[in-house]
């Protein structure tokens, strides 16, 4: 039986590291307060990743949470990058009805999201669409996994997921990416933007 939990994989660049800044290992002590149980690993080749997501595969994890460099066409992990087509073919098979949670500056695009979305039966995808600075990515998506185990502790849906990450999104200015399945037409995802709204 999968539970909603989250299954947190990290893999900085080594200033960030010698710095301690961390915002997985964050996520998962302020989720672990929360009563949440969390798996956290920390990565730093293209190698390990793999195999984690092979063990995110075969948990009962529902939430798959990538706190790593991104940007352009590819992602980073400490010592190697990874174009999006590549890590496409490396997910795909580990994301059927689960949701991807992915903490990369500007990687939540759809180019990204092409190489998973059509074919990896994943349920959404929600990523920031500009660059986060590290103090406000680590307390954005705490707040984020904060409001919405509050609104349901069970599961995750795409209403409130929407509807909780434009609060974030109000609260941090920053631009969030969400992607889900489209039921309405033939293209086989839909893009949602969720800009911050203005300030009354």
């Amino acid at each position: 039986m999968s539970q909603a939990d989250v299954f947190i994989i990290e893999s900085l660049d080594f200033d960030d590291e010698e710095n301690q800044r961390f915002e997985g290992r964050i996520i998962s002590d302020i989720l672990s307060m929360s009563g949440k149980q969390c798996a956290y690993y920390y990565i730093r080749t293209k190698r390990e990743l793999s195999t984690l997501l092979e063990r995110f595969s075969s948990s009962s994890y529902r939430y798959l949470h990538l706190s790593c460099h991104g940007g352009g066409n590819s992602l980073h992990t400490t010592l190697d990058s990874i174009p999006y087509a590549e890590f496409g073919k490396m997910i795909v098979p580990h994301l059927k009805k689960r949701r991807l949670f992915i903490s990369a500056c500007s990687a939540a695009t759809r180019t990204f999201a092409d190489h998973i979305m059509p074919v990896s039966g994943c349920y959404s995808i929600l990523g920031p669409a500009e660059d986060v600075y590290f103090s406000d990515a680590a307390v954005l998506w705490a707040s984020f996994y904060h409001v919405m185990f509050r609104a349901d502790s069970t599961a995750m849906k795409y209403d409130v997921i929407k509807a909780k990450a434009q609060e974030v999104a109000n609260m941090y200015r920053v631009r969030l990416s969400l992607f889900d399945h489209n039921t309405h037409s033939a293209k086989p995802y839909r893009m949602k933007t969720i800009a911050p709204q203005k300030e009354s």
